[in-house]
């Protein structure tokens, strides 16, 4: 018996690593966003750490008019990271968004393609079945005669 060959195998072998290398470059984006959550974390703890020592300043009996300037001055240059971390982070998201579409799309099409190789294969199979029965059938009747 001959066996099975899909003849859109290669497109469908094309769609598969198609669908893989989407994949892996929304791995890559998740990584990266990670990494952004991660500095957004960091500059947040570097802001707590800024007010408690402003707060320490003032509960100081000698008030030091640079030091407390200078950790307001660092406090508004974290607040201003802290809103660009966030527009990142928006933006990488809004990627990772349309790189899903782009791996949804990808997997459906893997998926028609299995389908239709599936159904084929079936058929395929079925005909073979039927031929056989057949040629049972033609030698069980060609045995009939000759009696």
């Amino acid at each position: 018996m001959k066996k099975f060959k899909f003849r859109l195998q290669v497109v469908l072998d094309m769609r598969e690593n198609e669908l893989e290398q989407r994949q892996m470059e929304m791995a890559q984006i998740l990584v990266v966003l990670n990494k952004q959550i991660a500095t957004l974390n960091d500059i947040i703890q570097s802001q707590i750490r800024n007010t408690q020592e402003t707060e320490e300043l003032y509960n100081l009996e000698t008030l030091d008019i640079q030091q407390v300037t200078g950790h307001n001055d660092y406090g508004i240059k974290l607040t201003v990271d802290m809103k660009n971390q966030e527009r990142i982070i928006a933006n990488t998201k809004m990627l990772m968004q349309m790189k899903q579409k782009e791996v949804n799309e990808a997997h459906k099409k893997v998926e028609v393609l299995k389908k239709l190789k599936e159904k084929q294969e079936q058929e395929y199979y079925k005909n073979f079945l039927d031929a056989e029965i057949k040629e049972i059938d033609d030698l069980t009747s060609a045995r009939h005669r000759l009696r």
